[in-house]
């Protein structure tokens, strides 16, 4: 299967556990082949081709992207493996800067011949797009950082870990379930590695070697009197780790609210433990109560926020989308310059701290350098609820002023564009201490929310509307129940603003995505969103299954 193929995966009963197709880019191999690698050597020849080709054809810049992808996938139900993947993607990109304009190709002919002519296509494609272009294009200054590496800290390489092992702890996970009244389970674990190195004509040769992973199920449970059936997906997070992620025993366990038996977890994953959990909710939300809609106090898990602070936040301040540049995927952003830089404009309250960090050990944006050769750090995007900045890279910084790019230009593989996406963008936790319970306890009339739900945004990233995967109700300043059918609707500047309190860094986690889309032709790009338990006063709560 070649690049922009797509492995339906709807026909083996993968369900709603994610996505209706995953994609997978490149060519089935045997899981062996994982394990080889590319001579950095090798590398750094091949780019020297592709850079003297651009420049012998007139390109005033030109970097090389060379790259080789790996993926793992493996789905269970029940009792049954019912599909393994493994997928290699090996080529070059080159991407180039003549007459002013960009022109990019790319080719899975790793060969000088076949690069060479990469490069010379790029730069033909410059020269023919520069009749078009009404200003030059500006680049940021960038240091150049000679021969480097950057490697995912790992403990344990997924990919050395034999499939049947990986296998046997889904079914497990699966057996867990049934056992604690699940009727049906689909569990995953999804693993990737990214070979990238990346060479330009600035004097950088910068290999790196990304791993991520991300187990994942749905339970189901039924009533078979009525039909009725309810789900509980899993509360893992993918992670910028290796398969150190998946032994229990390393978990370091943070205690959900009294009445929940929800448990987070930070630095591994409880598999297990969360498949039994998760069959016994969908099971009570077969009997829970409808929520009568109204304004609420919410408090949100860190597994649930995360998806609203990509959302609202994230996207909204990806300058590229401030700028009208991308608009068809998704839209644009209401936080507009007019807003920006002495404006004052009130994003959230002055609890809301929201900072965008390429370093975080643990994440999935995790690297070392993007694909322009900028090294990655971190910054402030709203400071006591005031936007302050936007995610830039370096042919848009010095629109907004920027003497550099922030390091948010990536590309999905070798033949695709690079392109600005989002960093990891995360709400920083309190500074007083303060528990879950703590937080609640203050709430008359409230609903505890944990887990990723069905969500919709406008084009602005303005208006929206979240689920999640549990509802708990709060009277009296405890848990009382469970609640079914509950979304919350706000706008982003509304719900930012009733940001009231939140726990301590004692129990901030991460949320995460491996398939955050953007771009035509799309592209997808793994992010991460941490945060800890937070509290919004006063939100409007719909009830999903009542008609208007």
């Amino acid at each position: 299967m070649k690049r922009r193929n797509f492995l339906e995966l709807s026909a083996l009963g993968f369900g709603g556990l994610m996505m209706p197709s995953i994609p997978v880019f490149g060519d089935i191999i045997a899981p062996e082949r994982a394990l080889e690698q590319v001579d950095p050597a090798l590398k750094k020849r091949l780019a020297d081709v592709a850079l003297n080709a651009a420049k012998s054809k007139g390109a005033s810049y030109a970097d090389v992207r060379i790259g080789r992808y790996l993926q793992q996938y493996i789905f269970t139900r029940e009792q049954q493996v019912q599909n393994i993947v493994n997928a290699e993607s090996y080529g070059v990109g080159v991407r180039v800067l003549a007459n002013g304009t960009w022109g990019f190709a790319a080719t899975s002919d790793v060969t000088d011949k076949g690069i060479a002519k990469a490069a010379e296509q790029a730069v033909s494609i410059a020269k023919a797009n520069a009749k078009l272009q009404k200003e030059p294009v500006q680049l940021a200054p960038v240091q150049s950082y000679g021969e480097v590496s950057w490697r995912t800290p790992l403990e344990k390489n997924a990919f050395e870990v034999p499939v049947g092992e990986k296998a046997e702890l889904l079914l497990a996970a699966n057996a867990k379930a049934t056992e604690n009244g699940a009727n049906f389970v689909n569990s995953a674990l999804f693993q990737v590695n990214e070979q990238k190195y990346f060479a330009s004509t600035e004097g950088s040769y910068i290999d790196q070697d990304v791993h991520r992973i991300w187990p994942n199920f749905t339970v189901t449970a039924v009533d078979k009197a009525t039909g009725k059936f309810r789900t509980r997906d899993a509360l893992s997070s993918p992670m910028g780790m290796g398969y150190e992620y998946m032994i229990p025993k390393a978990a370091e366990k943070i205690k959900g609210p009294e009445g929940t038996g929800l448990v987070g977890y930070r630095n591994a994953y409880d598999i297990l433990e969360d498949a039994a959990l998760a069959a016994k909710q969908a099971k009570a939300k077969l009997t829970a109560k409808s929520v009568m809609a109204g304004k609420y106090d919410l408090v949100l898990d860190p597994n649930h926020l995360g998806l609203t602070i990509h959302e609202s936040v994230g996207h909204a301040t990806e300058l590229d989308r401030v700028l009208g540049y991308e608009a068809n995927y998704a839209g644009t952003s209401f936080a507009t310059l007019d807003k920006w830089k002495g404006k004052n404009f009130k994003y959230g309250s002055d609890k809301v701290n929201i900072i965008a960090d390429k370093t975080q050990k643990g994440s999935l944006g995790y690297v070392g350098w993007d694909d322009e050769g900028v090294k990655t750090k971190q910054w402030d995007l709203i400071k006591n609820g005031v936007l302050v900045n936007y995610s830039t890279i370096r042919d848009q910084a010095h629109i907004i002023g920027e003497r550099a790019s922030s390091g948010c230009c990536y590309a999905d593989s070798w033949s695709s564009v690079q392109f600005l996406r989002m960093p990891n963008v995360s709400l920083a936790p309190g500074k007083e201490k303060k528990t879950v319970d703590q937080l609640i306890s203050g709430i008359d009339r409230g609903i505890y929310i944990a887990g990723r739900g069905s969500y919709s945004i406008d084009q602005q990233r303005y208006n929206f509307q979240f689920g999640g995967q549990t509802f708990h109700e709060i009277k009296g300043g405890k848990i009382v129940g469970m609640l079914e059918d509950v979304a919350y609707q706000s706008n982003t500047q509304e719900f930012w603003n009733s940001c009231a309190d939140m726990c301590d860094e004692s129990d901030y986690r991460l949320f995460g995505t491996f398939f955050d889309g953007k771009g035509q032709p799309s592209q997808i790009s793994a992010v991460s969103h941490g945060s800890a338990t937070t509290r919004f006063n006063g939100v409007n709560v719909i009830n999903t299954a009542r008609k208007i």
